[in-house]
């Protein structure tokens, strides 16, 4: 009878252990960021959109951005900042006006979680749209280099676009150049790279190029009921399916933030060949990312 009683104490025992390890005390919503092609080419409000006939365009390869703000909205007549904010970057006055602060807010690698919050202190309920306000891209671009020496040589360069309505730079390294900046950038900003060397030739190209886009496009859906202010960069996207936040939750919630790359690199084609010719004058037109397309997993 002891034996009994001992096996079945013991036993009582390793499967209240068992149920707790599979309880959730503290769950969780995740954001992962990613960049698709493949996804459709938007304008400002959402609709589908094709690149001007006098234009060049191209898809980026986008590895990096800064995220600096992301609320969440029941429905599309909600205000902006009224809805649901989950995350707010870091600012600073140090460049006069209030701005980003780029050297202290963390970059969002592609396909990579880059923040977590306790799912239980979100306000439960049906939430439809999600904003999400970006700062930052960097990504790698095709570009064509006609000079003394060749003629029509493709190589690939890396671009900083600063896209957030003001940042803060201190410095700021490209790829293998630092370009010192110290002061406040308005939206549009943004730095090249380019670096290659021919030994057949013995050739050796590079430069650091900085300027500011004409237009950088911030996809919003829902303009006509929810605006958003000129010159941000809080681009609204729709869910797959409703994010449902309950008064007690058991399970984490993944949530991919998909961009639209689709041609999202956009340039006044001087030489009519598809080509972005920087050398031949070129200038940046677009660098905004074509949609967002919010996915719950």
């Amino acid at each position: 009878m002891e034996k009994v009683l001992v096996f079945l104490v013991l036993f009582s025992f390793f499967s209240c252990e068992k149920n707790d390890k599979n309880i959730n005390l503290d769950p969780k919503i995740k954001f992962k960021v990613n960049f698709d092609s493949n996804l459709p080419r938007l304008g400002n409000l959402g609709q589908i959109v094709n690149v001007p006939p006098q234009n060049g365009s191209q898809n980026p390869n986008v590895d990096e951005v800064l995220i600096h703000y992301i609320e969440l909205a029941k429905d599309s007549l909600t205000p902006l900042l009224t809805g649901e904010i989950l995350y707010t970057g870091y600012h600073t006055s140090i460049g006069g006006d209030t701005a980003i602060d780029f050297d202290s807010s963390p970059i969002s690698k592609n396909n990579e979680v880059f923040l977590e919050l306790d799912l239980n202190n979100i306000e439960p309920g049906e939430y439809n749209w999600i904003r999400v306000s970006l700062a930052y891209q960097k990504f790698e671009i095709d570009y064509r280099v006609n000079s003394n020496v060749l003629e029509n040589y493709d190589a690939v360069g890396t671009f900083s676009s600063f896209v957030g309505y003001n940042t803060y730079i201190t410095s700021h390294q490209i790829s293998d150049s630092i370009v010192n900046v110290n002061q406040n950038k308005t939206q549009g900003f943004w730095m090249f790279e380019t670096s290659f060397y021919l030994p057949e030739y013995d050739y050796t190209f590079g430069s650091v190029s900085q300027g500011d886009g004409v237009n950088v496009t911030v996809v919003n859906p829902i303009s006509s009921t929810s605006p958003i202010p000129d010159g941000s960069c809080v681009v609204t996207g729709k869910f797959n399916t409703p994010l449902n936040v309950l008064e007690s939750n058991d399970d984490d919630i993944n949530v991919t933030l998909s961009f639209s790359t689709n041609n999202s690199f956009e340039w006044l084609d001087l030489v009519p060949d598809g080509k972005y010719e920087p050398l031949v004058g070129e200038e940046v037109l677009d660098m905004g990312l074509r949609g967002l397309h919010p996915v719950i997993e």
